[in-house]
């Protein structure tokens, strides 16, 4: 790749009286549970740096199965050439989806006969926002091209053109590529464009003598003036929906979709607290809530955030070196030195994404995040006037935090109830044995 630095580590992974305010304004809460790339059971991740022209792409699927078995292949721009790919460190995958994945925080009251009227509570927001939006010829007669072989790692890597989808299809089987029936009618359109195939085996002696249990993330390197994210192909092996987590890394600032749709996930929602028990559960019910709201045909912003901050943090931004590892390759220019990361959380099928994913970068710094507030009453003895005004308000928060969640998710707004009324009923606290009397 021109221009590009392969000393230094790089990461790609595949396949009234008492008002109500903002709690930002009162007093910090803090983040206690996020919603990551684990909640969902075939879920792939992908990391794209892109600076210009200049792509760094990770890959990390999620095959489960024998490595013998396993065989990857990705539509590429380019011929890549052995020093344009690189085996990348799950670890930081795993940095890029903490740091970004939506976030539970909470905010305690503070007690309401001190604090009134300098410092007032936590603020209902009332309902859920709407939503947003070495080159040898093949001598088969299939028109395959072998363009380059070399081995990274654990992996055997060719890189194949291909003049007829079909004869593609018939080359990759009859070389022990375990290939779905019905490949070809995925393949042609990337022939038809003229994009090569980066094609991925698994080299089982140096597997076993690499100690690890799991296939490590593949990373490629190639410059071109495509912005582009092949997912067709994946669908062809792909069981029903598939879930797809994509973190865009930038120097400017947001990355998004020019042939799909984009919407904000539901965020800023006050919630009740027993949610923070549930919360693995709680967003997928919201997810696949919105998901069905959209009619399946749209990517969903999770996170973008400058990588210099963040607040609340799940985890901490990651630092330069593990950016590097990440495929960031502008941190040293003067000109440019700091990331913005775009999380896009998409699920789809063939009948959802008839189309890959194309992008385009753009300079839009605005912060977003999916973030869900739990607001913990004060529930000490209260000795003033005030007291049951604010427990009052609290009640109506509560009540409105059970809508919010019932809009949010889809349950049935007669059990949040429940639930809330039965975890004040079993608490032994003052504020409870009063909480009926007024």
């Amino acid at each position: 790749m021109k221009g590009l630095n392969w000393l230094i580590p790089l990461t790609i992974v595949v396949l009234a009286m008492i008002s109500f305010a903002s709690p930002a304004l009162a007093f910090c809460g803090f983040y206690v549970a996020k919603a990551d790339a684990s909640l969902y059971n075939q879920a792939s991740q992908v990391i794209i740096a892109r600076d210009g022209n200049r792509t760094i792409l990770t890959m990390a699927n999620d095959y489960q199965g024998a490595a013998k078995d396993f065989a990857l292949v990705v539509p590429v721009p380019v011929i890549l050439k052995p020093e344009q790919v690189h085996i990348g460190d799950p670890k930081v995958i795993q940095r890029l989806d903490a740091f970004s994945a939506p976030r539970l925080v909470e905010y305690f009251d503070p007690d309401p006969c001190n604090f009134y009227p300098q410092a007032p509570l936590p603020a209902t927001r009332g309902g859920v926002q709407t939503l947003q939006e070495d080159r040898a010829e093949s001598k088969s007669g299939l028109g395959v091209t072998i363009e380059a072989r070399f081995s990274v790692g654990e992996y055997d890597i060719l890189i194949l053109s291909a003049k007829e989808s079909d004869g593609l299809e018939t080359w990759l089987t009859q070389n022990g590529y375990q290939i779905p029936d019905g490949a070809s009618a995925l393949l042609k359109p990337y022939i038809q464009q003229g994009l090569k195939f980066f094609v991925a085996k698994v080299n089982l002696e140096k597997f076993d003598q690499s100690g690890f249990q799991t296939l490590r993330p593949l990373m490629i390197a190639y410059e071109s003036p495509r912005f582009m994210l092949p997912i067709r192909l994946g669908m062809i092996n792909g069981k029903g929906e598939q879930d797809l987590i994509i973190y865009l890394l930038s120097p400017k600032g947001q990355m998004e979709l020019t042939n799909y749709r984009t919407v904000k996930i539901p965020s800023d929602q006050e919630i009740p607290e027993f949610v923070k028990e549930v919360f693995p559960g709680f967003y997928k019910s919201l997810f696949t809530k919105a998901y069905e709201r959209e009619q399946k045909k749209v990517a969903f912003l999770e996170y973008a955030w400058n990588m210099g901050g963040c607040d609340p943090c799940s985890a901490d931004p990651l630092n330069p070196e593990e950016l590097k590892q990440a495929g960031v390759f502008w941190l040293d220019s003067p000109a440019t030195n700091s990331t913005f990361i775009t999380r896009l959380h998409i699920r789809y099928a063939r009948n959802t994404f008839p189309e890959d994913l194309n992008f385009q970068a753009t300079a839009n710094q605005e912060n977003f995040q999916g973030r869900y507030i739990i607001n913990h009453p004060y529930r000490e003895k209260l000795e003033c006037s005030e007291a049951k005004q604010y427990r009052q308000l609290v009640k109506e928060r509560q009540q409105q935090e059970a809508q919010n969640l019932a809009t949010l998710t889809g349950w049935k707004i007669e059990d949040i109830r429940r639930r809330i009324n039965w975890i004040e009923s079993t608490s032994d606290s003052w504020w409870n044995r009063i909480w009926h009397k007024n």
